[in-house]
């Protein structure tokens, strides 16, 4: 047999899963993801979500309501009579009524090792702490933050030089296996679920303008993991006076480096910047309005000569 399915996700992210799920099969009954944004130029276009794009692309009706407060939504997901809510970065907290409302309840797809890294961010805190390894898990959700028990994990391993962009991409679709795998078992009454270990909790908090800045104080393997963490949205960025004018410029990479010197200094010609302990060199950034570019090619049409001062 097949299970009927509701899916509720909204980035890119969830997509792959998604479509995983109804080419295994499975009868999606709905898809519920966040409403359309404004877009466009000016932002006065309303934008539909990649998941609700990507419904409509299967023929899945979709479902866009602002919250659960409502009981004519709570009633509407009800009445699909599922087997089963499947949630991948939906982006919005479910009352223990939708939590309930399917005959075997719902399924998160969550990209980190928990019970390290519940909430928001788990991608980019993973790299921004330097861990060496994340992974997807499969939690039957409860009424806690990412708080579940655990029916299937993948490990995956974080490159040095990997990027939250990568490293989300990367993950979505051992994410989409991950939850595939899981329907199939728990179709044939073969998934079980493990609680989560009390010890080793960490949570990834939404990353804040306020921490986007680069802070040449810290080591150098902070700040190269800063970078990471935050490449390519929102990104981490310094200031730097070009023209006599001050810029603000976007880094997307860097690497760890040999120099010393006063942090925020530019060692050499190859924009290799002192930090607390340690250096860093710039690999690809990007001005304010412009496109991004390698270093080398930033520097042709912005010199930065050694000495020069970034903050």
């Amino acid at each position: 047999m097949t299970l009927r399915i509701i899916f509720m996700g909204t980035p890119e992210f969830s997509v792959p899963t998604l479509r995983a799920l109804a080419e295994a099969g499975h009868e999606i009954v709905a898809t519920y993801t966040q409403p359309p944004r404004p877009g466009g130029r000016r932002g006065l276009d309303l934008t539909k979500s990649p998941v609700h794009q990507a419904a409509e692309l299967l023929g899945i009706p979709v479902l866009t309501p602002a919250n659960f407060k409502q009981p004519a939504d709570r009633q509407s997901f009800r009445d699909f009579d599922a087997d089963v809510a499947v949630v991948v970065a939906y982006g919005l907290l479910l009352p223990e009524e939708i939590l309930t409302g399917t005959r075997y309840g719902c399924y998160n797809g969550h990209a980190s090792l928990l019970p390290r890294w519940r909430g928001a961010a788990p991608i980019q805190r993973a790299i921004m702490a330097g861990d060496s390894e994340t992974g997807m898990m499969v939690m039957k959700m409860d009424k806690g933050l990412d708080t579940g028990p655990v029916a299937l994990t993948k490990c995956v391993t974080i490159g040095k030089a990997m990027t939250a962009g990568e490293l989300h991409d990367r993950l979505m679709h051992v994410g989409a296996a991950l939850m595939k795998e899981a329907m199939t078992k728990l179709e044939t009454g073969e998934l079980t679920l493990t609680p989560q270990p009390e010890e080793g909790v960490v949570y990834a908090a939404k990353i804040t303008k306020d921490e986007t800045r680069i802070d040449f104080t810290r080591s150098a393997s902070d700040v190269h993991n800063h970078i990471r963490g935050l490449s390519p949205v929102p990104g981490a960025w310094f200031e730097l006076e070009i023209a006599g004018r001050v810029e603000r410029i976007k880094v997307l990479t860097s690497e760890l480096a040999d120099g010393t010197g006063e942090p925020g200094t530019v060692l050499d010609d190859t924009l290799t910047i002192s930090c607390g302990e340690g250096a860093v060199r710039l690999t690809r950034l990007q001005r304010a309005g412009g496109k991004a570019l390698a270093a080398l090619e930033f520097l042709r049409g912005t010199p930065v000569a050694a000495g020069a001062r970034v903050s």
